[in-house]
């Protein structure tokens, strides 16, 4: 499965994509129905699912579209049971649908706290456990967790969000090592991602003074999805996404106490604007917010449309050794010049 298209001629690639309805979810639809796959989109939100089913189909793919609530786990296995009854097995599953609070923890509540740890990490579990189902006795297929820089460096003000990619992160630790205990062939993969321009931003419930936004620099979803739709096709462990990732996961095993002093200057203005926040702002913890958002949120202007970072990560095969020759002719010739003189 290295390297290459679960697909073959006759049959296209059977995606179940979660969160599809707005921001990253829509933009990995989006890529995957550009490879002609058949993908089921699961969110709350009908109208950006609609949306969203008719984009699948005009860029090629195929879609069935299925609202639901991810942290109800019989909901995501009925899911499941759709997708292939309309499609046939299921290739690929990609876990991405999350809620999120943003609040100093002495504000939270334990009722926001189930909240966000049932949709953001169980919404995983749940869909994980409705994937294996049916790889598992198939031996092959694809789990992409999509997760973030904050699933190895919490960051103040989002303490829910964070947890709950913290327990990703562990959850799909433990379950790699029993696949390759049990020598399976389904695999799984993490895809941590930088600050993405989406709408969540815009609808996330929040109880900070100023308006909320991605901690810059800002990537655009685009470059998320690029980054699954690579990472479900090619035989990665982890995916590091954008230098501000590396730099976050990196730097906190060098300096965590260094990170916390940072973290603590600059962690709260950097996730919210000199905007004041709407006295009628909505939130979608609890529901969606109506409408079709797309993918996009507000910061187009700040956002990064490309990742040197990624192209190197996803190029390294050749670049390493290349690199290697590199490095071999620089001494050579810099020996040369010695010996000469």
């Amino acid at each position: 499965m290295s390297e290459e298209k679960l697909q073959t001629p006759n049959r296209p690639e059977i995606v179940v994509v979660t969160g599809a309805s707005a921001g990253l979810g829509r933009a990995i639809a989006r890529a995957f129905a550009r490879e002609g796959a058949h993908i089921a989109l699961l969110a709350r939100g009908r109208d950006g699912l609609e949306a969203a089913g008719r984009e699948v189909q005009v860029l090629g793919g195929k879609a069935l579209v299925i609202p639901l609530d991810v942290a109800n786990a019989d909901g995501v296995e009925h899911a499941a049971r759709a997708t292939e009854r309309e499609f046939g097995p299921i290739d690929i599953w990609i876990n991405n649908a999350m809620v999120s609070v943003f609040s100093p923890v002495k504000d939270m509540t334990a009722e926001e706290y189930k909240r966000v740890t049932e949709v953001t990490y169980l919404g995983v579990v749940y869909g994980t456990l409705a994937a294996l189902r049916r790889m598992l006795p198939r031996d092959r297929g694809v789990i992409v967790q999509v997760g973030s820089a904050l699933a190895y460096r919490g960051i103040p003000l989002q303490s829910a969000y964070c947890a709950a990619k913290h327990a990703i992160q562990g959850f799909n630790d433990s379950l790699r090592s029993e696949l390759i205990h049990d020598k399976s062939n389904v695999r799984v993969t993490m895809v941590q991602l930088p600050a993405m321009n989406t709408p969540q931003f815009s609808w996330v419930k929040s109880r900070l003074p100023g308006k909320p936004q991605p901690v810059p620099p800002i990537y655009q979803p685009e470059i998320g999805a690029e980054a699954v739709l690579f990472a479900a096709h090619n035989e990665r462990r982890e995916m590091y996404v954008g230098y501000p990732t590396v730099e976050a996961i990196v730097g906190d095993k060098i300096a965590p106490g260094f990170a916390d002093w940072y973290l603590a200057r600059n962690g709260y203005d950097a996730q919210q604007m000199n905007e004041p926040v709407e006295p009628d702002r909505r939130d979608n913890l609890w529901e969606p917010v109506p409408g079709d958002h797309g993918a996009h949120g507000t910061f187009r202007n700040q956002a990064i449309v490309s990742s040197p970072q990624l192209w190197a990560s996803k190029n390294r095969k050749w670049l390493v050794p290349l690199s290697a020759c590199m490095a071999g002719l620089l001494l050579g010739t810099l020996i040369k010049k010695k010996t000469s003189n």
